[in-house]
């Protein structure tokens, strides 16, 4: 797989709560935040969305918003007006006038990541992601909210595995959009560079290899203070510290799934033994991959 790949593989989306959102009139409505992404996609009419400390924003027919960790925001008919606090709900609702045809619809949702891998999420991606409607990619999207929607009011078998898949789709389609143009440095920024990429594509088909600057330089096909000057402005970290970033990421997802040893883990990240392993890992972490795991990753905030 590529790195994107990987990275959402790890990520494991699941869990999804889809549903309608409704309006017709005046009306306004405000939120706490909430430890999960959420997504939502204008189907019909258009709305204002403001988020704490920020002006009011308007989402017409077509646009698609991604918030990676949802803030407290308000959404309304109207700019300026007060907005009644709400729990987030998992069932349709039509805010303002009850009655008559909805002017204002749209399709929205949240989602749970694996914990212990949030930050790599939060990493990729700025707070809010906004696609216009006027842009190709927003269509895409809302075609696979729409299967997403469909799929949670069923009950049909395979449906948490269907859902995962479609999830991963989201957010992949989401991160292309964002890593186009992007002149933020990141994984995304770096899939968008031809010689980076390579490098990228390569250190995570073997990241048990021993990688050193001057080899993954050569794979690149430039200097090594110019690759190493390369790699930080692209994605913010020196190929060193991304890989080691990567590999304890993988193995934090083994130790909270509980199926590998610390020595088969060790091996297939690049460590020459459990004990190299659990040193680099404490290093890194705070705590010893044994208190990790059996805290299922809870207050380890690395």
């Amino acid at each position: 797989m590529d790195p994107l790949s990987d990275v959402i593989a790890l990520l494991k989306p699941s869990t999804a709560i889809s549903k309608p959102i409704k309006g017709r009139g005046r009306w306004g409505v405000r939120y706490a935040a909430y430890d999960a992404p959420g997504f939502t996609i204008i189907v019909v009419g258009a709305c204002w969305i403001t988020f704490e400390g920020q002006d009011p924003v308007k989402f017409e027919k077509g646009d698609f918003l991604l918030l990676p960790s949802t803030p407290p925001f308000s959404l309304s008919s109207h700019p300026g007006i007060d907005c009644e606090l709400r729990a987030p709900m998992d069932v349709a609702i039509q805010h303002g006038d009850r009655d008559g045809e909805p002017d204002f619809v749209a399709l929205g949702g949240t989602f749970r990541i694996e914990p212990v891998n949030a930050a790599l999420l939060l990493a990729l991606l700025p707070s809010v992601i906004h696609v216009p409607g006027s842009q190709g990619r927003a269509g895409r999207l809302g075609k696979v909210i729409e299967l997403i929607m469909e799929e949670c009011e069923n009950e049909d078998p395979g449906k948490e595995m269907v859902l995962q898949r479609l999830l991963e789709v989201l957010l992949v389609e989401a991160l292309r959009w964002r890593g186009i143009g992007s002149g933020v440095a990141g994984l995304l920024r770096g899939m968008q560079d031809p010689v980076i990429a390579r490098v990228l594509r390569t250190m995570h088909a073997d990241v048990r290899a021993g990688w050193t600057v001057a080899e993954l330089a050569k794979i690149a096909g430039l200097s090594r203070s110019a690759f190493a000057a390369r790699f930080v402005e692209v994605l913010g970290c020196g190929p060193i510290e991304y890989l080691a970033r990567w590999r304890m990421a993988i193995a934090k997802d083994a130790l909270i799934r509980g199926s590998k040893t610390l020595d088969k883990i060790a091996d297939e990240i690049g460590y020459e033994s459990a004990s190299a392993f659990s040193t680099a890992f404490r290093k890194r972490l705070g705590c010893s991959p044994g208190k990790f795991a059996r805290s299922g990753g809870v207050g380890v905030t690395r």
